[in-house]
């Protein structure tokens, strides 16, 4: 597999192709956030993950065919393209009803947790993971035979879950919400593209999973 996911900023980027999406990472300043352009191979539909930064870059790799930006919430810095790629390509935006009303523009598509977000022919679910922020999401793509694919935003990283800022009863939500909505469910060959740096697996996280708890954050 040529596939990495490892990223820089201005940098090459990192394309997978699985069956039905076509998966491109690119890491975008200032902050060196990771955006996610997903095509369809069928139709040539795109949806984009995070539009964080360097709007012309992400509007380059999208094309013609940009039919939405999911944005995993709503933390300034992965919002900082919205506005200027979604007046460029008229692309609806969607996040979780509880991050929604805090996004730089309107919020065209509010998602629940259980939700399905299409692109083309291919389906993700929506996974919300209460924590990081009150919206945050998480999308999962099961259309690939040899693994799932999950794209976590802040929520999961590897070496543990997302920022909490020291907050107990969020940590704790966030991690209730990791183990029974992610790890419970999904097998350990599970992709996931985190919204700053390397990727990892759920193989390689789920071994940590009581360290995650004992340590608090």
């Amino acid at each position: 597999m040529s596939y990495t996911g490892e990223v820089t900023v201005g940098g090459p980027v990192d394309v997978r192709e699985t069956p039905g999406l076509t998966i491109t990472k690119v890491a975008t300043p200032p902050f060196e956030n990771n955006c996610y352009l997903l095509r369809c191979t069928a139709t040539g539909d795109t949806l984009l993950v995070d539009a964080a930064g360097d709007a012309p870059q992400l509007l380059a790799l999208a094309g013609e065919r940009l039919v939405g930006v999911v944005e995993t919430h709503d933390h300034w810095d992965h919002v900082q393209a919205l506005e200027e790629v979604t007046a460029a390509s008229g692309a609806p935006v969607l996040a979780h009803e509880a991050d929604a009303d805090d996004l730089p523009v309107p919020t065209d598509r509010r998602l629940r947790d259980g939700d399905t977000v299409t692109v083309g022919e291919a389906v993700l679910s929506v996974i919300h993971l209460e924590g990081h922020t009150p919206g945050s999401l998480a999308l999962l793509y099961e259309g690939d035979p040899e693994r799932p694919h999950l794209w976590s935003g802040d929520s999961l990283f590897p070496g543990g879950a997302g920022n909490t800022e020291k907050d107990a009863d969020r940590f704790t939500s966030l991690m209730d919400d990791l183990e029974r909505k992610v790890f419970g469910p999904l097998p350990d060959e599970t992709w996931v593209y985190p919204g700053h740096g390397r990727d990892t697996t759920l193989g390689a996280e789920r071994p940590n999973l009581a360290d995650w708890r004992e340590r608090g954050w």
